[in-house]
């Protein structure tokens, strides 16, 4: 007998996890494409922006630009240069303070040999080393200023490097000049295609302890990449020094260096760690700022960290070509600015991946479309914002979800077949299912494709709507394409959904007129071209309506400008401002066709412009149809409608 056990599962993600809710995103991306925004900078924004519940890449970067002031208010570089001179001074006053009292001969030439050091610290100090101090105080104020100087200079190189050589011995050191020696054969090693990872694995047991950065190096690269960022940074930041600063420091840099016995080694790892990255930025200096002097090692890690908020401040602007959510480094985030912007960083990119995973965009990162399943959400997005935006308190301005191709139940029933969305008749379906057996121990019954019946409902009359766009220049300057571009949308998901026997047609007119797909209407774009060809639109609608001679015509003009183009004998555009006589009288010939095929145009006009109102007033009375003089904010709405009152006509 098999036995199971059940627990929490803990192998990685819940593989029964719902996908990521990514409606909300294409709804966002969807206000800026309905603006005229491609869908690569629709995404592009989106993540600079976030979500309601995820910080976008903007947040991130004002954040790192805080962060950047706050290092950069610190304190001063010169730190370590101020705390020698005032060791070197101490240590100078304590000797003068043994030898005053002293009257011999020799007191007096130790205090000429001190009065003639050199103002220059570094200097001052290599004439000290072969000095006899008299005071005991002073010379331990003198091993602590070399002390100092050996730890910063080392801490320059390995971060935390001076806390850990606090109240260290000789073998101390002895130890870090081994570790610097076994860092550098191992360089060598790898230059020659020696190295191996078990090499490195020996190393950083016996040394790692040296390196407490997290995270910790895991190969030789990284740990040549750690490295060689500081040794950039401690350059940069005697760049950022002044030239008598830098010079004196060099100095005691390289005083302490010859002292701890590892010029060499040191010398030989900067040049292997300079070849090695001649990517990073050796020499550019840093502006800081604050009243306290900051240590080398504490410099460096400023200017280091610097450096780091630098690149992640690139790589957040995503200001360059190919730029993209796999640039920015997580572990750069999770240093600058804690775990939470991390987490916010991984769901933004759950957002372009789930995208992308559930069938909403395609393509490259630098040629992104839509898809249908994108565009079709953005239609019923419009449209649900269209009916929000409508008067709710005016008669019938309700939106209704019931489908709208179905007449009145005739009592009838009959079999269903696939693409049926007539209502299912519940009763029969049932009987069905259990005259063929299909009921089971317990009161179950199993259905089957053939048991289900539907209701037979009146049939009612389609409709071949057109809604003809302006697409001409105007129209964006005047800030009406959004408002224009989400009516169209609107519309067609309307029509398409709830009336799917009717055949719906979206022409956009500017020089020329032209059918605009249902796939293509998101990506639409205003035409900087001059023209409004109103005529060529009628001739596209005119013969969609021939196309569909048994259907109730509804055509629907959107509009900001009077025409002023219209088709020649050779096919070609003729452009004329002010609009000439031929343009009108092409354009009023194909109303006049319009008003024979019994189809009336209801105009939404969008501009206050006397010539336009007397153009579309004499349409309406050729035509029949209306003028309408919506708020441009609400014309969806007012199409919509209009559209809706139509059609309950026509049914």
């Amino acid at each position: 007998m098999n036995r199971f056990r059940y627990g929490e599962y803990d192998d990685g993600p819940d593989p029964l996890a719902p996908p990521y809710d990514v409606r909300a995103a294409v709804d966002e991306m969807g206000r800026d494409i309905m603006g005229g925004a491609d869908p690569m900078r629709a995404l592009r924004d989106l993540l600079r922006r976030g979500t309601q519940d995820v910080r976008g890449l903007d947040d991130m970067l004002r954040d790192v630009r805080r962060r950047r002031e706050q290092v950069r208010s610190r304190g001063r570089l010169d730190g370590t240069l101020e705390e020698a001179r005032a060791l070197l001074d101490r240590a100078l006053g304590q000797e003068r303070a043994e030898l005053f009292p002293d009257p011999s001969d020799d007191a007096r030439l130790r205090e000429a040999e001190l009065d003639s050091l050199p103002q220059d610290t570094s200097a001052a100090v290599r004439r000290l080393s072969d000095y006899r101090w008299r005071s005991q105080a002073a010379r331990q104020s003198f091993d602590e200023l070399r002390d100092l100087l050996r730890r910063e200079v080392l801490d320059t190189r390995f971060q935390g490097m001076k806390d850990a050589l606090a109240d260290s011995g000789p073998e101390d050191m002895q130890r870090v000049r081994e570790m610097v020696d076994a860092l550098n054969d191992m360089l060598e090693a790898d230059d020659r295609g020696e190295h191996t990872q078990a090499d490195f694995d020996r190393f950083m047991d016996s040394y790692g302890d040296m390196f407490p950065e997290e995270p910790t190096p895991r190969n030789l690269e990284e740990l040549v990449d750690s490295l060689a960022r500081r040794a950039a940074a401690a350059q940069r930041m005697m760049a950022s020094l002044t030239p008598e600063q830098r010079a004196e420091l060099q100095g005691l840099m390289e005083d302490a260096e010859a002292q701890s016995g590892m010029s060499q080694a040191l010398e030989r790892l900067s040049g292997a760690l300079r070849a090695r990255r001649p990517d990073l930025d050796w020499s550019g200096g840093e502006r800081m700022e604050g009243e306290e002097g900051l240590g080398m090692g504490d410099a460096t890690t400023a200017v280091q960290e610097l450096a780091d908020l630098a690149e992640l401040d690139t790589a957040l602007n995503q200001g360059y070509a190919g730029a993209g959510l796999d640039d920015v480094d997580e572990e750069a985030v999770r240093r600058a600015l804690g775990r939470r912007a991390v987490d916010d960083l991984d769901r933004l990119r759950a957002v372009e991946r789930e995208l992308r995973e559930q069938g909403y965009v395609e393509g490259s990162r630098n040629r992104l479309r839509l898809t249908p399943k994108a565009v079709r959400r953005l239609g019923e997005t419009a449209l649900r914002e269209v009916f929000a935006d409508s008067d709710a308190s005016r008669p019938g301005g309700h939106a209704d979800d019931a489908a709208g191709h179905s007449g009145e139940a005739t009592g009838a029933t009959r079999p269903w077949e696939f693409g049926d969305d007539e209502p299912l008749d519940v009763v029969r379906t049932l009987r069905n299912a259990i005259a063929r057996g299909g009921s089971r121990p317990g009161g179950a019954v199993r259905m089957h494709p053939d048991d289900f019946e539907v209701a037979e409902t009146e049939r009612r009359d389609a409709a071949a709507v057109c809604l003809l766009v302006d697409l001409s220049y105007s129209m964006a300057l005047r800030d009406l394409w959004g408002g224009a571009k989400q009516t169209a949308m609107a519309l067609h998901s309307l029509v398409t959904t709830r009336f799917p026997q009717d055949a719906v047609q979206v022409i956009g007119f500017s020089d020329y007129a032209r059918e605009l797909p249902p796939n293509g209407l998101a990506e639409l774009s205003w035409e900087p071209v001059q023209g409004t060809n109103l005529q060529h639109a009628l001739l596209l609608a005119g013969r969609h309506l021939d196309r569909h001679s048994d259907f109730e015509p509804i055509v629907l003009v959107v509009t900001d400008g009077e025409p002023t183009a219209h088709l020649q004998r050779d096919g070609s555009a003729a452009f004329a401002w002010p609009p000439s006589s031929e343009t009108t009288a092409a354009t009023l010939a194909e109303v006049d066709r319009m008003t024979r095929r019994g189809a009336s145009l209801n105009v939404f006009l969008l501009a206050d412009d006397p010539r336009l109102e007397r153009f579309v007033d004499e349409v309406a009375r050729r035509n029949g149809g209306r003028v309408v003089r919506p708020d441009a904010d609400r014309l969806g709405g007012y199409v919509v409608r209009d559209f809706l009152s139509r059609r309950r006509r026509a049914g």
